[in-house]
């Protein structure tokens, strides 16, 4: 089966709450990179994009998939926090965020009819505090605003925290 990646594009950008639900979920997680990426097996394609920090990357654009660690959220399926990859033992020497710069990160999986379509991305050169319970609060948040921005397609859902 081949995947319209265009579609993917065009469906994510024609829903009108998504440059709102990026900027409010950039302020929540004081990420200064928010985007929806439709990641699949050979591609990482950026669907809606907030980019404070000059990242550079913009809608339609591409980041190897291998690189990512959306990739590797394809696979498993499961959210991933991290706080400082400096001090995240899971992270620290992972060379997806040498090779982007950020030390803060949270992704996880937006599935459509049990595939996944792709990732929320948020990151950030410096550090954030996710992992406090305040935090995990805004981590909350901006799952249900991934859901809201999901909702608008009764063919896609985020998965809960």
């Amino acid at each position: 089966m081949t995947t319209d990646i265009k579609a993917d594009v065009d469906a994510i950008q024609q829903i009108g709450a998504v440059p709102k639900i990026l900027d409010a979920v950039g302020r929540i997680t004081s990420m200064g990179f928010v985007a929806i990426a439709r990641v699949t097996s050979d591609r990482w394609v950026c669907c809606a994009v907030r980019d404070d920090i000059n990242f550079g990357l913009q809608e339609g654009g591409e980041l190897k998939v291998e690189t990512t660690i959306c990739n590797e959220i394809r696979e498993h399926g499961k959210l991933v926090v991290i706080n400082d990859v400096q001090t995240d033992g899971a992270f620290c020497n992972h060379p997806t965020p040498r090779m982007y710069g950020f030390r803060s990160y949270i992704s996880a999986p937006i599935i459509m009819l049990g595939d996944d379509l792709g990732n929320p991305v948020r990151h950030r050169p410096e550090t954030a505090a996710i992992g406090k319970t305040r935090d995990r609060r805004h981590v909350s948040a901006v799952r249900r605003a991934d859901r809201s921005a999901t909702g608008a397609f009764p063919t896609l859902r985020a998965d809960p925290v």
